[in-house]
């Protein structure tokens, strides 16, 4: 039941961002699913991950057969006087065929290792995906903000232009001084200073909209809610100690150097393979010199074969690498305990962030209600002489400064939930539920490449998957009037 308050809060407060949005604005659904196609982050991180899934088959094309066939001519310039038959000129071509049967484990040990390297990267793209989702929903929790901040400010403009002209009324007819009217001139002007360094931070935040997405923010809607959120802390951490990517990706990366201990074990162990060898000469009529009609002039020779090699001294190397290939195993195990100890840090923190933005919107909203009423009591206060112009304009001010907390809470409160979904490791395009295409599967390729052996094999040319922001056309002002 906490979960699903928890849940219904934040989605009333996200929908309080905005009070209403037309029909054709951007939801931020659209936004997550622009940036899942465009951003060139997220695409330099999914062509990475293909060339790291290319590891597998390179590694696996070291147990296959490799056939190599070269040819040549020979122009022998000058002889020995003793030689009376050696030839003038000979061409030929050769075919070699190598079959690895054992290789101390090697190959078997480097391609597990690069397969955990391959799924340690496809944790790495997911990590990469939610940081993204992350920084989206932050830049549009910002211009949603933003633009109401400037709307507030703007408002408070108004109504300290309206004051001043009230307050000059009066001081025309001696009904209040000159001190009523400089301070009423002096809260107008900080409120303007305000107003420009509110559509300064709106402009900031529409960049950076522009930076992830891709396109200038237009009419956002407020966002969905959020999907529900675990009641406890330890909840969190024990969905985030099985979903949480960056702890898979370390964990795969330990087992990839485990593999490595093996693979640096085996060069001290034998080695076999098969082989078989094939050559053609001709000698182009040269070979016997004048007895050349007594001689083949054409010849054909096959050999097949075993070979084994026994290492019996390497100047030490073998022990060396195996013992770098500990030290880096060692060195990945720790890696693991201090990327859990992270990831469980982040996941209580984060909790604590969201439960606590729960708690400061319930507080700022009280402010608002209360801050209105007092700003009426004031100002009836004043029309019977009970109160000052400075004490409306603190009034005024202090509903303002609430009014502004409470649109920032509510910003902090969705971004800490999406915080903590992503800690947990469920903050990706499958788990948001994105829609507007098929979404991106990196097994797919490691699937593709994982049996490929044909040597021209290759990939289209690779071409830009991301849009440019340069030639966005001029972004539409959306900031309300002074």
């Amino acid at each position: 039941m906490a979960a699903k308050a928890n849940t219904l809060l934040i989605g009333a407060a996200s929908a309080a961002l905005l009070m209403a949005a037309p029909a054709s604005a951007e939801t931020l659904r659209e936004a997550l699913m622009q940036a899942y196609q465009s951003n060139p982050t997220l695409n330099a991180a999914r062509a990475g991950q293909r060339a790291n899934d290319e590891n597998v088959p390179i590694t696996l094309a070291d147990g296959r057969p490799s056939v190599s066939v070269s040819g040549f001519y020979n122009e022998n310039v000058r002889t020995s006087a003793n030689s009376f038959t050696a030839p003038s000129r000979i061409t030929g071509a050769q075919v070699d065929a190598t079959l690895p049967i054992y290789q101390g484990g090697t190959v078997r040990n480097r391609i597990e290792a690069a397969r955990s390297r391959a799924e340690a990267g496809q944790a790495d793209l997911r990590s990469t995906e939610a940081n993204l989702f992350t920084q989206v929903v932050g830049a549009y929790l910002d211009v949603i903000s933003s633009r109401n901040i400037v709307e507030l400010n703007s408002n408070q403009v108004r109504v300290l232009s309206t004051n001043l002209e009230a307050t000059s009324d009066r001081f025309e007819i001696g009904d209040l001084t000159r001190t009523d009217v400089a301070q009423a001139e002096s809260r107008l002007s900080l409120a303007r200073a305000n107003l420009e360094t509110a559509q300064a931070e709106l402009s900031v935040a529409e960049e950076n909209y522009l930076r992830l997405v891709g396109d200038w923010p237009e009419t956002l809607e407020p966002p969905p809610p959020l999907p529900a959120l675990p009641d406890t802390p330890d909840a969190a951490e024990d969905i985030a100690i099985v979903h949480n990517p960056d702890l898979i990706s370390a964990q795969r990366n330990a087992e990839a150097a485990r593999r490595d201990i093996s693979t640096a074990r085996g060069s001290r162990l034998p080695q076999l393979s098969a082989f078989a060898r094939g050559n053609y000469n001709n000698y182009l009529n040269t070979l016997g010199g004048a007895l050349g009609n007594q001689f083949v002039q054409e010849e054909t020779t096959a050999t097949v074969g075993l070979q084994a090699t026994l290492p019996l001294y390497q100047g030490g190397r073998p022990a060396a690498q195996v013992r770098q290939a500990q030290a880096r195993s060692a060195q990945s195990m720790e890696t693991v305990i201090a990327t859990e100890r992270a990831v469980v840090a982040d996941v209580r923190a984060a909790f604590s962030r969201y439960r606590a933005t729960l708690q400061v919107i319930e507080s700022t909203q009280t402010a608002v209600e209360a801050n209105e009423l007092a700003l009426e009591g004031v100002r009836a206060e004043n029309s019977v002489g009970l109160r000052t112009i400075l004490d409306i304009l603190n009034a005024e001010q202090e509903l303002l400064n609430s009014q502004v907390d409470l649109v920032t809470a509510r910003r902090n409160a969705y971004v800490a939930g999406f915080n903590l979904l992503a800690a947990m490791g469920k903050a990706e395009a499958g788990d948001l539920g994105l829609d507007g295409g098929a979404l991106y599967d990196p097994t797919v390729n490691y699937r593709r490449v994982d049996n490929r052996w044909f040597d021209w094999d290759d990939n289209p040319s690779p071409v830009t998957q991301s849009t440019r922001t340069v030639d966005n056309p001029e972004r539409v002002v959306t900031t309300p009037e002074n």
